[in-house]
């Protein structure tokens, strides 16, 4: 991996992350004040299941 598709990745991670705020900030403040009412295993959880879900992605990519 080059270092311009790390960068390239980076840009659009935060590109898709400013959608919803932009969107619709009062839904992301609700979504995200619901996410600091979770327990720390509840938060992991969703944690190591976007790391999964990106690593099945990035294998079915390449």
């Amino acid at each position: 991996m080059s270092a311009d598709t790390f960068w390239s990745a980076l840009a659009l991670v935060l590109v898709i992350e400013g959608i919803l705020p932009l969107v619709s900030p009062g839904g992301w403040r609700r979504a995200f004040s619901q996410l600091l009412q979770l327990r720390d295993g509840q938060l992991r959880f969703f944690g190591l299941c976007s790391i999964v879900l990106g690593l099945v992605l990035l294998w079915l990519v390449s």
